[in-house]
């Protein structure tokens, strides 16, 4: 680089780009898309700070990548100067497949189509363009590199991205009960067998890790007005899918009325890089521009969630711990549908119900613990933590929510 290229992230400070190479994907347009993309989608009803983006992220994680692998190579971890390059990039460019809203639209847009899968493709296509530069990146992302840790780093129960992203969310939302001792635990890292193991004295570093992390799915993540405003576009996306499907006409973005008329599936997109293409084109700008116009829209239905969102007149929800009887269910849809004076066929727009689901420790992606005696044992297995038996237990909560009123002109 003709001079040293440097960030000021609001986390961690001063944040330097490493090399020209990594500087050149930074640079790319679709790494600077993630600067239209939010962190949290739309968290920022809940919380008003939550408006970080995924660029912020995946610089923070580079940043945090590249302290834990200088720690690993000072207590004698051999890491080459091409393994580190790497390892920095394929946790760059970890979420670089997210579309608009992250999660929400992977269940409405595109249907399913995990955005792990998109990053990969995307990883695929920026190799080729970078003349097979980002080819260990690539092994690393997808765990097919003989060095396991580097791959840990970057997706598993303790990664750099969780790492950052629990430290980043905290910041932006207060919500200090998520906070983590991130350097300790990255100062407590170590590499045993060429895996990732955690020294014995940083033992209950983890369990506040996965605690907080816990926490934050609940205060932030699962907040029950996350999960409304999530159902409502996902609703509203949904409607729109339909009628542009049947030859409604949509004022949007080229690359938005191309996934709202066609059902793309994964296999699309492997087999035609032009429609990975426009997908990465797509950022929350498009679903935004696109709400403000169909706030006066003809059909009552994208009308009226439009201006709900536009307003903040969320959809009523209701999160408790027991599951919904079948007639509680029907009974609040019929008050429903009589409340708001709908078609039946129109209902299921405007009342939404299912559950959600949080867990700490996931028992079978372990965190592993090396004792003072050399030993490998998983961190739940730990004789005084307890805790983390408990925290491997998924919790269940259920939810109903639905419109509380609505504009009708048809």
């Amino acid at each position: 680089m003709k001079s040293q290229k440097i960030l000021n992230d609001p986390v961690y400070g001063f944040i330097t780009i490493p090399s020209e190479l990594i500087f050149e994907i930074i640079d790319h347009p679709y790494f600077q898309r993630l600067r239209r993309i939010r962190q949290l989608g739309l968290t920022d009803f809940v919380y008003p700070g939550a408006l970080h983006t995924r660029f912020h992220h995946a610089i923070g994680a580079m940043h945090l990548m590249s302290i834990t692998l200088d720690n690993l190579r000072i207590k004698g971890t051999e890491i080459s100067e091409e393994e580190y390059e790497a390892a920095l990039i394929a946790i760059l460019l970890h979420d670089i497949g997210h579309g608009p809203f992250s999660h929400a639209l992977e269940y409405s847009l595109l249907e399913g189509i995990p955005h792990e899968r998109l990053s990969l493709l995307t990883i695929e296509m920026l190799n080729q363009e970078f003349g097979g530069k980002l080819e260990l990146a690539l092994q690393i992302f997808k765990n097919q590199y003989s060095r396991k840790f580097l791959n840990q780093l970057v997706s598993s129960q303790l990664d750099i991205d969780r790492l950052d992203y629990l430290q980043r969310d905290c910041f932006f939302t207060g919500v200090s009960e998520g906070t983590i001792g991130a350097d300790r635990i990255i100062k407590m890292m170590a590499v045993h067998n060429d895996e990732l193991v955690i020294e014995e004295k940083g033992i209950y570093s983890i369990e506040n890790f996965l605690s907080a992390r816990r926490l934050m799915y609940w205060q932030v993540y699962l907040h029950k007005t996350t999960v409304s405003a999530e159902k409502m576009l996902i609703n509203l996306i949904t409607r729109a899918k339909n009628l542009a499907q049947s030859g409604v006409q949509f004022h949007v973005s080229d690359e938005f009325a191309f996934f709202l008329k066609n059902n793309v599936t994964l296999s699309d997109f492997e087999q035609n890089p032009t429609i990975l293409k426009q997908f990465l084109s797509l950022d929350d700008f498009d679903i935004w521009g696109a709400i403000k116009l169909w706030k006066n829209h003809s059909d009552y239905v994208i009308r009226n969630i439009s201006q709900m969102f536009l307003t903040r007149n969320l959809f009523k929800i209701n999160l408790v711990s027991q599951p919904f009887s079948p007639e509680e269910i029907k009974n609040q849809q019929e008050n429903t549908l009589q409340k708001l004076g709908i078609a039946d066929e129109d209902l299921h727009y405007f009342f939404s119900y299912g559950k959600v689901s949080n867990y700490g420790y996931l028992a079978t992606e372990r965190i592993n613990i090396l004792t003072k005696k050399g030993n490998v044992i998983d961190v739940a297995l730990a004789a005084d933590l307890p805790n983390i038996q408990v925290m491997s237990k998924v919790v269940e909560k259920y939810y109903i929510c639905k419109a509380k009123n609505l504009i009708l002109s048809y």
